[in-house]
């Protein structure tokens, strides 16, 4: 049976939990003094730094998730996404409307990833 590793681990959820050969990243949020395209680069770097860490990154991302608090936000939020996607490595995606933890935050990002 392939191995569970946590990192970055408190009594409520873990940064990265890893199985085998997949990763998964717990919900990434940005600042919630800040727009809706700084969140989402936020998010993104916060994405880059953690996949790193377990030896990924994000050309081998292969599913996220994108759950915004207004679609108003949905272009503003797609420009800073598309700028960052790998170019011939775009994964599967999903974007939806949802409250979100605060009413100041506008994005976050659900990531699972291939190490």
């Amino acid at each position: 049976m392939a191995e569970i590793t946590r990192h970055h681990t408190n009594q409520r959820m873990s940064q990265i939990v890893t199985h085998g050969e997949t990763i998964y990243l717990a919900g990434q949020v940005g600042a919630p003094d800040s727009g809706v395209a700084a969140q989402t680069q936020e998010c993104l770097d916060k994405v880059d730094k953690l996949l790193a860490e377990v030896g990924s990154d994000k050309t081998k991302i292969l599913q996220c998730t994108i759950w915004l608090a207004d679609m108003a936000d949905f272009a503003a939020m797609n420009a800073v996404w598309d700028a960052w996607v790998a170019e011939g490595h775009a994964p599967a995606r999903a974007c939806g409307e949802a409250k979100l933890a605060t009413p100041d935050y506008k994005v976050e990002l659900l990531i699972t990833a291939a190490k």
